[in-house]
């Protein structure tokens, strides 16, 4: 079968797997093997970092966007909605759009006793947040059916009820941030809330600010006419940008409308940088391994000096020869390449196996759950990362082989072949 290949690649495979001859071939062998492994891990290492941190970012997202999301739509000014049947009717006939439903968001202060927390409440229709709310979960929605329209009951976020010490059917006081002109000045608007339930959406930054009431105590609380907002669930959480833009031109009336993309947006950009220089940093390893074929292929090309000088005698052309020395390049990163692609994707496709054990054995865990918003090391190989992987390493590889390669193509017969 080889016999059937153009002789440079099959003289340049032979030259990859030599070292069984003489004890120098063997050393030469040896320093290819080590930078195959050297490629090898470099790319095994960028694809499971690199899948860990997209793992992370999708537990991340997912977590956040059980609170928040995909698109809201809000009046401007904090003001309430003109029209929001209208709303909501042309926000729903979006082809991208499977759940919509009204809110109102307000600021106010959470008290109980002498403790007071600052808290975003978030008025809701508990009939129609299952469309558009992770947190409206079969067993979630027994708590959120508990807000009934003029009973002032209050679903608190875990974090926020167990910082404040309360428990279900205890009673807190909320302080609405405009205040109520009389006689004697003004008097903040204090109403008194029964805490229903709590939710907990494992996202602690809502965990510990957010407080759920019905939107019609919301509106009575803070003098509104109606919902501020109504917010809208997506088939594709990623078409968000495109769909935000698309119902600004399309919905009637001033409105602002903002993706879950934007309302987080300085977080996910940070977690692109850092995902960014990871794979700058992480590519070093690979540019070390691959640019060790650089000495790998000298020692080749001076061992091989009087191999290249026959062979030119014979006819071969420096182009030729060039092709011998890039095909053993070559296919040290071809072959290290791919150890690293199965050694990394067998690693990310099982990591949620291989940390367990690896904590059992060491008697240690890697991401404490009081700490972590995760208590599990999550993993999520991409297309999208692991062709740049492998193409990178090819390409480095090949640069890596051109020098050497030229030097081989330049060797003098004669003078090669003089003192043999």
């Amino acid at each position: 079968m080889l016999q059937n290949l153009p002789f440079e690649l099959r003289i340049g495979w032979r030259y990859t797997r030599a070292g069984r001859s003489t004890r120098r071939n063997g050393f030469i062998s040896f320093i290819s093997g080590v930078s195959m492994l050297g490629i090898a891990l470099g790319v095994a290492a960028l694809i499971i970092v690199l899948s860990v941190m997209n793992g992370f970012q999708k537990e991340v997202r997912d977590r956040m966007l059980s609170v928040v999301s995909h698109i809201e739509i809000y009046a401007l000014g904090g003001a309430a909605l003109l029209d929001p049947a209208q709303t909501l009717l042309q926000a729903r006939a979006h082809p991208q759009v499977v759940g919509a439903a009204p809110f109102i968001a307000a600021q106010a202060l959470l008290a109980r006793g002498e403790d007071m927390k600052g808290v975003m409440v978030r008025g809701i229709d508990p009939a129609l947040e299952p469309e558009v709310s992770d947190l409206a979960t079969p067993g979630q929605q027994a708590v959120l059916r508990q807000l009934q329209p003029g009973g002032f009951g209050v679903v608190l976020g875990a974090e926020l009820a167990r910082s404040m010490g309360v428990h279900l059917g205890d009673v807190v006081t909320l302080v609405a941030p405009s205040g109520q002109v009389t006689p004697a000045g003004v008097v903040p608007r204090l109403k008194q809330m029964t805490v229903v339930g709590t939710f907990d959406s494992g996202h602690f930054e809502y965990d510990s600010t957010l407080a759920l009431v019905h939107w019609q105590d919301a509106a009575k609380i803070f003098r509104l006419e109606g919902p501020t907002g109504v917010r809208l669930k997506l088939r594709d959480l990623h078409q968000a940008r495109e769909v935000a833009q698309d119902l600004s031109r399309r919905l009637s009336g001033e409105l602002l409308v903002r993706d879950w993309t934007q309302q987080n947006r300085s977080w996910f950009a940070a977690v692109q940088v850092e995902k960014r220089m990871m794979f700058i940093i992480l590519t070093l390893i690979v540019a070390v391994a691959a640019f060790n074929l650089v000495s790998t292929l000298v020692m080749t090309v001076t061992d091989k000096r009087a191999d290249i000088a026959i062979l030119r005698t014979l006819g071969a052309s420096p182009a030729s020869i060039m092709g011998i020395f890039m095909v053993q390049g070559a296919m040290v990163g071809v072959i290290g390449t791919g150890a690293g692609l199965l050694l990394g994707l067998g690693v990310a496709f099982n990591i949620d196996v291989i940390v367990p054990a690896l904590e059992h054995l060491l008697g240690a865990t890697f991401l404490p759950q009081d700490i972590y918003l995760i208590s599990r090391m999550p993993s999520d190989p991409q297309q999208a990362d692991i062709l740049p992987v492998a193409l990178i390493s090819l390409l480095m590889a090949f640069v890596a082989t051109l020098y050497p390669s030229w030097r081989a193509s330049q060797i003098n017969p004669a003078e090669a072949l003089r003192y043999e």
